[in-house]
């Protein structure tokens, strides 16, 4: 019978016949090929091609039965990997999902015989969790991706840290109560304890026999004694109160830790940042750029500026090396652009040329009206 034309009821209805899945004792693994009924694959069987591919398969069974049982369990193991990741599932849901593709291998040409051995064989190699249950067998992806694996340990790594500095903190708050507690007891009044005065005999005549010494007898005369050492005792009481209140407290201790964090984590070796005014120190670019101020237009790769003379306005590429940040008057605004602060806007409030740093005010942001002492070199003027 000459094959269906194009475009034809039958030639579509053999399109769609071939598109779907097939009975597997009719499919030949050797050639790749799929009959739809058992005559035609009796005739495939009988043909030369076929003919030549058992004859291939019989000068090396095992290696053909090898690199089959390689491709079926690997991909087997991606559509697991792939779709329920580490998940407990079934394992026939998985085999429904794989047969589902028209060209899968088959496992009649694989060393398994039924799907049970396979999962035991996934099972006894490590490469997944098996267990029997009524509803079937059930396996569980172990992925041994070396990708996976150093995520894994980043995230265990940085729950550690966290862990710990909490665990700092908490023993840090508690110790800082403690002493507080003992700093409290110390300052209660101990209470003198006062015994009563008996008598035996009340015809007996009490007698008291005090001797002074001469020092403590021109103790006594002095009327104005008492009273001087009852003022420096106060005087020293409040002093030693003033002491104690300017004390920091626990609270103030763990701003600190907390700015030393966060001057370790955003202290960098780069601080060029786009929009504020710089000074060019180098003289290797002549006397037209030497010590002129710019604005930078571009950062590149952290360490490099495209700079912009505000004079001229040529542009130029420069290293932060042989750039200066430019102070700008009081009360305008300014960029932090290195140290715990990085990247906050403030304003200047007040210069120490003696100590190269400056006095500024946050403006924006949960920091808002905080101020700060910050060195030269860690804030910038920026472009209006």
């Amino acid at each position: 019978m000459p094959r269906a034309e194009v475009g034809t009821p039958k030639y579509l209805a053999n399109k769609m016949k071939a598109k779907g899945l097939q009975k597997l004792r009719w499919y030949c693994q050797m050639c790749q090929k799929q009959c739809r009924d058992e005559n035609g694959f009796k005739c495939h069987t009988m043909s030369e091609s076929h003919q030549r591919q058992l004859l291939l398969f019989a000068d090396n069974s095992k290696r053909f039965m090898d690199e089959f049982s390689f491709d079926f369990q690997k991909e087997y193991l991606q559509i697991l990997k792939r779709q329920f990741g580490t998940k407990r599932v079934n394992a026939n849901r998985v085999y429904q999902e794989y047969i589902s593709d028209k060209n899968h291998v088959h496992m009649n040409s694989t060393r398994w015989v039924t799907l049970t051995g396979f999962v035991k064989w996934l099972g006894k190699t490590g490469k997944c969790v098996v267990d029997e249950t009524e509803q079937g067998w059930y396996i569980t992806y172990i992925d041994r991706d070396p990708e996976t694996i150093m995520k894994e340990q980043k995230k265990l790594k940085k729950q550690k840290m966290e862990k710990d500095d909490e665990e700092r903190n908490l023993q840090f708050i508690e110790k800082q109560a403690k002493l507080a507690r003992e700093k409290e007891a110390l300052k209660e009044p101990q209470e003198e304890k006062k015994s009563e005065l008996v008598r035996n005999n009340e015809e007996e005549i009490l007698k008291l026999d005090i001797k002074l010494s001469k020092r403590e007898s021109e103790k006594i005369s002095n009327p104005f004694s008492s009273i001087k050492r009852k003022v420096e005792k106060d005087v020293s009481q409040s002093r030693k109160k003033i002491k104690e209140d300017s004390r920091k407290t626990a609270l103030d201790e763990i701003r600190e830790i907390e700015e030393k964090k966060r001057e370790q984590k955003n202290r960098k070796d780069y601080w060029i940042t786009e929009g504020i005014i710089v000074k060019i120190l180098t003289t290797t670019l002549g006397p037209d750029f030497y010590k002129k101020k710019g604005v930078v237009k571009e950062v590149i790769n952290k360490y490099h500026a495209i700079v912009k003379l505000i004079d001229t306005g040529k542009k130029i590429k420069i290293d932060q090396e042989f750039l200066e940040t430019v102070i700008p008057a009081i009360g305008k605004p300014i960029l932090i652009v290195n140290g715990a602060y990085r990247g906050e806007r403030a304003t200047l409030l007040s210069l120490n040329v003696d100590k190269f740093c400056a006095s500024v005010e946050i403006e924006k942001g949960p920091l808002k009206g905080r101020k700060l002492d910050l060195p030269y070199e860690d804030f910038c003027k920026v472009d209006e």
